[in-house]
Order: structure tokens, then sequence, then C-alpha cells
């Protein structure tokens, strides 16, 4: 079975000019770190051939070795269509993991550092007047453990939770075709309390006074807004209008049962002349917390989140389709949930378009580095700080979360350097979106923090009860709820943030090969009833205000999913749904 993604990979920032570039490339394993002094920048010799954008660990790649390569090469060749010729070319990498170097028929373009994150260079100097055009990558990965990995073993064989490393290209690339004058980005920002939403706008290329800009607001075809201004400097900001009396209360919210979206364009003109044009969408939706309650639009929001690492048993990280990415959606509010808790991983650009259309809510996670260093930090304040400027416009994610269960910050309990590590994300974080809430180091041991989450993989509801029967106990840090770990660090104090169990359950069968969280059930029956007392614990409770069950799908060696690899349920979904619409 061969595996082809072809869809548009950046939906919420759209032209119609672009030209795919996943399929068939040429590849080589670089171990003897050979291919630049045999000038493969500018003559690959490259004797294999890998299936992009899949990595070549997994089956999809055409390849499926799992063992560990520090440097891999690729290489393709591609022709500009001739429409295009006179416009701006623009590579694009969805993600590549970890340090990529890109060369153009020959030529060094430039090259990126990170493992999630998008990132383009303009090739336009380097292009060839007629006919094909080389494109070649270097990709250097590593066991670092300063570098953030997340689920990526560093290791040869899995353990614990840690899977099969991703190694290079992992996400769609592309070619986009602009005017030297075009649209950049644009940053959206609902306010729902004045029916407004603010717009900061980039373009890129010199200044023109005959460029004019216009924006146009329409939902469901419908015109709510529409304005033109002309842009003195290469950044401006704006605040529009969305109320409208289309609708008997002016403005549509977004909410899960209800994921109203407005359509938004940007159109670019030099004189009369369209030179830009960008599509996107918006939802009018506000996240707050206040009084021990977390807030949607001003009201309570209790959250029935399901853990989703988005690994999949053919294509390990990468999203097999756009099928795939759906199913995954549909069948976790099939099962009576409103959100997953990206866990270790920033999930594919077209992952989010879906929860965003489909009114799924997304706590957005990154992956973790396992050391703490002047490396570490460096490397993962970069990266996550693009992380959230690229994510920001989506009205699904509700929460950040930058750190977990201690990961790369294992000392943060009584170390004052990893405590204000975690205190700076935070602040740099709400710099960028003072709007979502961020749990700093999800699961225990929390330094400054909106939400105060914990972990508790306890078996037993009469158990999870006794134990959460004085909350107080907890918050003040005078005892631990897992295994030894505490709520927060040392120096810090519970401030009547909301209380959610962020990770619990864990759930496997006797007969599945692997491991869940306690002891494993002996059929369906025993599995419904442990995850009704489990779950029915958490939801008496008058204190916790949401729950994430671990998890959607089995993992490599971790078979405690609701689904299995193959997306198979493994109890009745309706089933699953009954217990948690309880």
């Amino acid at each position: 079975m061969t595996f082809e993604r072809t869809e548009y990979p950046r939906p919420q920032f759209r032209r119609n000019r672009w030209q795919c570039l996943n399929g068939q490339w040429d590849f080589a394993f670089d171990d003897d770190h050979q291919g630049e002094k045999a000038n493969w920048p500018q003559a690959p010799a490259l004797d294999q051939k890998i299936q992009v954008p899949f990595a070549y660990e997994s089956k999809a790649s055409g390849i499926g070795d799992e063992t560990h390569h520090d440097t891999v090469w690729y290489a393709r060749r591609f022709t500009i269509p001739s429409e295009s010729k006179d416009q701006e070319t623009l590579l694009h990498f969805q993600a590549s993991d970890y340090v990529t170097h890109v060369w153009v028929n020959g030529h060094y373009t430039g090259n990126h550092k990170g493992g999630y994150t998008a990132f383009s260079f303009s090739i336009t100097p380097y292009l060839k007047d007629a006919g094909e055009n080389q494109l070649v990558v270097k990709v250097v990965d590593s066991k670092n453990t300063e570098q953030p990995r997340g689920k990526q073993r560093w290791v040869d064989e899995n353990f614990g939770c840690w899977y099969v490393q991703t190694t290079g290209i992992w996400q769609t690339v592309w070619l986009e075709f602009v005017s030297k004058q075009h649209l950049k980005t644009v940053k959206m920002t609902p306010d729902i309390d004045t029916s407004t939403l603010g717009l900061e706008y980039e373009l890129a290329g010199e200044g023109n006074t005959a460029l004019s800009l216009q924006t146009t607001i329409t939902y469901k075809n419908d015109l709510i807004n529409q304005f033109s201004f002309t842009p003195t400097r290469t950044k401006t900001k704006l605040t529009a209008d969305v109320t409208s009396d289309l609708t008997e209360w002016k403005v549509r919210h977004w909410t899960p049962e209800h994921p109203h979206l407005y359509d938004i364009t940007f159109t670019l003109y030099d004189g009369e002349t369209v030179i830009d044009e960008v599509t996107s969408y918006f939802g009018m939706r506000k996240i707050s917390t206040d009084k021990g309650q977390i807030l949607l639009n001003n009201s309570p929001l209790y959250q029935r989140l399901l853990l989703d690492q988005g690994y999949w048993p053919d294509t390990h990280l990468t999203p097999p389709s756009d099928e795939a990415m759906k199913d995954d959606i549909e069948k976790t509010l099939a099962m009576g949930f409103n959100g997953v808790r990206k866990h270790q991983k920033v999930e594919d650009a077209r992952f989010l378009y879906w929860c965003d259309q489909m009114g799924l809510l997304v706590w957005s996670e990154v992956g973790a580095a396992y050391e703490f260093s002047d490396e570490a930090v460096t490397s993962f304040t970069e990266e996550w700080l693009e992380i959230v400027r690229q994510q920001y416009n989506h009205p699904s994610i509700i929460t950040w979360v930058p750190f977990n269960e201690s990961w790369g910050v294992a000392q943060i309990y009584s170390d004052q350097k990893q405590q204000k590590f975690t205190e700076g994300i935070y602040a740099l974080t709400k710099a960028i979106d003072p709007m979502r809430p961020v749990v700093v180091n999800d699961g225990w041991e929390h330094t400054i923090s909106d939400i105060l989450t914990l972990h508790d993989y306890e078996e037993l509801g009469t158990a999870f009860t006794e134990r959460y029967e004085q909350m107080d106990r907890i918050t003040d840090n005078k005892v631990s709820h897992n295994h030894g770990k505490f709520p927060f660090a040392q120096g810090y104090e519970y401030k009547g943030q909301p209380i959610l169990i962020s990770e619990y359950g864990g759930i496997a069968f006797e007969t599945e090969k692997g491991w869940g969280y306690g002891n494993q059930v002996a059929d369906k029956e025993a599995f419904l009833s442990r995850y009704h007392a489990i779950t029915e614990a958490i939801r008496k409770h008058p204190e916790i205000v949401g729950y994430c069950y671990t998890q959607i799908t089995d993992v490599q060696q971790e078979v405690n999913g609701l689904l299995t690899e193959q997306r198979e349920p493994k109890v009745p979904i309706e089933d699953i749904k009954k217990i948690n619409r309880l």
C-alpha cells in the first residue's frame, strides 16, 4: 500500500498558487558523514527511494529501518509552472526533525533547527530560467537528550512509554508562489466581550504607496464586515467589528457543540491589480479561568479530554491521510469526549483545522527534552515560542502545555534554576498569548500555572474518592498524590486555580502484549466497570473541573488505548460515551 499526502498543508492561511512536493524522492543514509565531501549538495548520488513525508523508520516511507541514523539525505527535481515564473517562490517544510539543511541547484539556501515547527525559504534567486530544478536536503538528528524529542527514544530499543524515533522530513514539503510584496502573517485575536476581532498584519517586501489591503469577513457567504487601508509600515494593527443583524445574538460564538467559524479573506492591491490573496477563518471564542473554574465564553466548561499521542502503526508520527485525522476526531467525539490533550507532539496543521471545524478542544503540548542545560533551555525556548506563534489562530486550542511530569527539569522540586526556567516560559507564552491558560509542568511539581493538573493512575474508584476527600491537604502540598510527587514545587503554593485530573486510567487487557497502568483486566465487562468507577469518582468531586483519560489508541508497546493501533474499538464506543455523559 502506498501512502500519499496531497492535501493543502496550511488551511488557515491559504493561497491558490502552490505545488506539493510530497511523493518519491531519492534518499541515502550518511553514517560516515561523507555526503558533503562527495559533493552531494551539487550532484547527489543517493542509493535509495523514500516516500515523503514519511520518516525512514516507518513502513509508509518504503524503507522501514528503525535503526538510528544520524544523517540522512534527500533529493528530487521539480519544475516551476510557467504561470508562476514571474513570482517569488517559497519552499515550505511543515516539519523536519531535527537540523535541516537545504540546497537548490547546488546553492545553499539555509537551515532550520527544531523537529516540530514549520519553516520556509525564499528560493527565487537559485531557480533556473527554464527546465528542472534540483532540491537537496540534509537532515541531522541525534540521540541528544538536550534537544526537544518528546516520545522519541534515545536508545536503541523501545522502553517504557518511549517509541521509535522520527528522523528527517515527516510533514509535507511544498512550494508557494507569491508576489514580491505579499502578506506574511496575520495574527487574529477574538474578543467576545466587545464583539471584535483584533488583527495584526505583517507584510513582506519593500514599501509601496500604491498598496492597499482589503479585509472581508463573511459567515456562510453573508457579508459581516469589509474594510481597506493603505499600509504605511510592514506591520499594522487594526480592530474589526463582527456584529451583524444576521443573527439575533449579533455574533456567533465558537463552542464544541456549535463550532461556528467566520471566513476571512485578505486581498492586497497594487493600484487596481490584485497581487496577493489569502483566505482564512477564525472563531469568536474566549477561554479564561476564574474562582476555580475554566470558562469558555464566560461559562463554566467541564472538560472530558482524551490523551492523544498521534501515532499510527505504518506512518508513526505522520498522519497517513486527511481522512485518518478526521476519523480519530470523529471517534473521540463519538466516545463522549469534548477534547484531546495532544501529548508530546505538535500535530499536523490539518488536524487542528479539523478540530476547529468539528468542535474538538485541544491542549497543545510540545516534545520534551530530558536533560537540563544551557543548550536545552535555548533550544526549547526558541522552538516553543515558534509553536505558540504558529498555532495562535486556531480556536480549538484552549490550553498551552510546555512541560510535562518534570521531563527535562528533573530537579524542579527544589532547583531554583529549573524553576526560573519554567517561570520564564510561562511569562514568554503569556507575552505572546495572554488569552489561553498555561499549564507549567503538567501532572505535578507546578511552579506558576493557570491550572492545577494532577496525574493519578489509581485503579479503584473508592481509593480515588478517599484520596481526594481532603483536597486541601493535596493543594497545600502536605501529601503527595502520585508516588512521592507533590502538586507544587518548593516555594510555590495553590492560589485557587481550577483543578483537573489530566492523566488517569490507562487500562489494558490481559490478552495484550505490552503494558498498561495497574492490573490488566480480563474482559470488556471488567474494563467498563473499572472505567466507570474511576471516571465517576472524578466527576463527583466538586472541586475537579475535568479529566483526561489515557489514551485514545495503543502506541507500539503501550497497549492501554480505547482503540487498537488500527483504530478498532476494544469496547463498544457507545458504552464509553454513556459513562462520559453520565
